[in-house]
């Protein structure tokens, strides 16, 4: 096949299974599903948390440990005079917390004693209930501090002095990744990593085997080629919609440019696509590789290190999560538009992609042949004689 044969076999492949994609644009219900999905979080945080708040001092302490508490952005407190009441509310999930002003509080405040605020958390909800818990150590720390800081000013001290005897070292922290405590700007770049390798997967396999199931049966190289790479320019077009344009209009923050997005999603396509290969190849199935994939997406996410660090896995799951081109991506993804790290920090990530690629191909393209030669000794073998 010359040159220009092969260029030929490549565009008529490539012209036709991108124009079906435009006629059928069935990957948009991957924007519909992310429309769905992310909506959950378009406040990105939690807000004004219903907790239960039993005072059993009525004491000015009291008082002002409630208040701190209501004036905190995720809790909004609701007055009980019931204990009873209010776990009956909390076991209804009408309330996330029902937290118990003891007695004696300001007495004990007073006396330097140890206090103990009992809190009934609902700890099913572990977002909720550790957003409650800091609102509570911070509300009573405040407390705690001007109390003891009326204690040294009525003891001669001076603000300053006392400044410096209840702090003498004041912390600092500096937001690098993903600024602030939204539990949906931890997880937004993986979630839309694994939707675009996801939808990707699924879409190479379709179109593997429909090239495979022609009449001349496997295709050749170049409309191989030609069909899977029509893929790339519209999920390109994805990345921009998930990495760039959803993001901004949710608000997150985003320190990458569209080139940028542009680079560092191109390999991860790649590394896809040479993933759909290899499944393509060892299944070759559609029933098989639909009911695969769909298994295998759940724990994909877990083990990508998007909601659970990397280092603290066991190491043959850090083994198996280096195999993926998610893990890579959002890494890379995240450091460079989340994080702000100039294009070269990335680099290796990029490499990692570029080889999970040529390995996952290389391997699809082996157990391939390894198939179809096993197969043809079967057919040309010579079928025994009825004796």
């Amino acid at each position: 096949m010359t040159g220009r044969e092969w260029f030929k076999t490549w565009w008529g492949t490539f012209r036709k299974v991108l124009t079906g994609l435009l006629d059928k644009p069935m990957w948009m219900m991957l924007l519909l599903s992310l429309c769905v999905m992310s909506m959950v979080y378009a406040n990105r945080t939690v807000w004004d948390l219903p907790v239960a708040v039993v005072d059993q001092d009525h004491s000015s302490a009291s008082r002002m440990l409630t208040r701190q508490l209501d004036a905190t952005s995720k809790v909004a407190t609701v007055a009980y005079d019931s204990l009873a009441q209010a776990e009956h509310d909390l076991a209804l999930r009408k309330l996330f917390a029902v937290i118990i002003m003891p007695v004696d509080l300001e007495k004990k405040i007073l006396a330097g004693q140890n206090i103990v605020i009992p809190v009934y958390g609902d700890a099913t909800n572990r977002l909720a209930n550790g957003q409650i818990q800091q609102d509570v150590l911070s509300a009573y720390q405040a407390i705690l501090t001007q109390y003891n800081t009326d204690l040294l000013l009525s003891s001669g001290f001076s603000e300053r002095q006392a400044s410096v005897v209840l702090t003498p070292i004041t912390g600092q922290s500096l937001d690098v990744f993903n600024p602030g405590i939204s539990f949906a700007a931890i997880i937004f770049p993986g979630l839309l990593v694994m939707l675009l390798q996801h939808s990707l997967l699924i879409a190479s396999v379709r179109v593997s085997i429909v090239l495979n199931s022609g009449p001349s049966g496997k295709p050749a190289i170049p409309a191989f080629l030609g069909g899977i790479s029509a893929l790339i320019p519209v999920w390109l077009f994805l990345s921009i919609v998930l990495f760039v344009l959803w993001p901004w209009i949710l608000g997150y923050r985003q320190t990458a440019s569209i080139p940028e997005i542009l680079l560092l999603t191109f390999p991860f396509l790649l590394a896809v696509l040479g993933l759909g290969k290899l499944v393509t190849e060892c299944l070759r199935s559609v029933e098989l590789i639909y009911l695969t994939l769909a298994f295998i997406t759940t724990p994909v996410f877990y083990i990508s290190g998007t909601i659970w660090p990397l280092q603290a896995m066991p190491a043959w799951v850090r083994g198996v999560s280096s195999m993926l081109p998610s893990t890579w991506a959002t890494k890379a993804i995240a450091g460079v538009n989340q994080m702000g790290l100039p294009f070269k920090d990335v680099g290796g990530d990029i490499l990692m992609l570029l080889i999970l690629c040529m390995f996952y191909t290389f391997i699809g393209i082996a157990v391939g042949m390894l198939r179809d030669g096993v197969r043809l000794r079967a057919m040309f073998r010579p079928k025994p004689r009825n004796s």
